[in-house]
């Protein structure tokens, strides 16, 4: 005898449970369709890096759809249990005193799905800071050729930019976030604008149009890749992170 649709609906919700939240209703079959395809409708292509390596970890892996692994700096400790959460923990440095310290940074490879194009473009990440400086997140710096993506933390306060082949768009959260707390941060490029939302709520709108935006550089957690700390400073982030995901199209 076969098993009712329904009652393999119903099983398959109950393990869904155990991993993220209930679903019932039409939100399971809804999630039978999400979860059938791994990335987002259309040419998109998604970068999930949950950094849940254990100590001494060396490479973090990417479990979307198109896995783009990165390397892990030797400075970066890994495995470390911050309010419930693991993550990363990017130890303290001045931002702008040598020597530099490529050693401080995660490094994710130059790949064609990790630039937006001319495609919408988003970055989630979660983290926690006491400092009121740093780049959390980039590809490319500000001479780089093809442009440049950047969430970087001036005076403790979230700041997300892009820049194109049109222009540049940057938005700034209301309000310093390093007060120790986790906190997440989501970056939304589209044609026209940027957005910018601040532990799910919407906290900053910015028209203004990009345009193409794609380069050789890898992306960087921590800090700049090509800064000597005297001629460029290197903007090295300090605090923990517990997760990245990027996700273009």
């Amino acid at each position: 005898m076969l098993t009712p649709w329904y009652l393999t609906l119903r099983g398959f919700d109950m393990g869904v449970v155990s991993l993220r939240r209930r679903l019932t209703g039409v939100a399971v079959i809804a999630s039978v369709f999400a979860l059938a395809s791994p990335a987002i409708a259309g040419d998109a292509y998604t970068h999930d890096y949950e950094m849940d390596e254990p100590s001494g970890a060396t490479v973090m892996t990417d479990t979307g759809a198109v896995p783009v692994n990165g390397t892990i700096g030797s400075e970066v400790q890994t495995g470390v249990v911050s309010y419930h959460a693991t993550g990363y923990r990017f130890p303290f440095l001045k931002p702008n005193t040598p020597p530099a310290h490529p050693e401080h940074l995660v490094s994710i490879p130059d790949d064609p799905s990790l630039d937006p194009d001319t495609a919408d473009y988003s970055i989630e990440i979660r983290y926690r800071t006491t400092h009121a400086f740093g780049n959390l997140i980039q590809k490319g710096q500000s001479k780089t050729f093809g442009g440049q993506i950047k969430i970087q933390l001036p005076k403790g306060r979230p700041s997300c930019y892009f820049k194109g082949s049109s222009g540049r768009v940057g938005i700034g959260g209301p309000a310093p976030l390093n007060d120790g707390a986790w906190h997440t941060l989501r970056c939304i490029r589209t044609s026209t604008a940027v957005d910018l939302y601040v532990d799910g709520a919407h906290v900053g709108h910015k028209n203004g149009v990009s345009g193409n935006l794609a380069n050789k550089f890898p992306v960087t957690i921590g800090g700049k890749p090509n800064c000597d700390q005297i001629r460029v400073t290197c903007d090295y982030f300090s605090g923990d992170v517990d997760y990245v995901h990027i996700t273009k199209g």
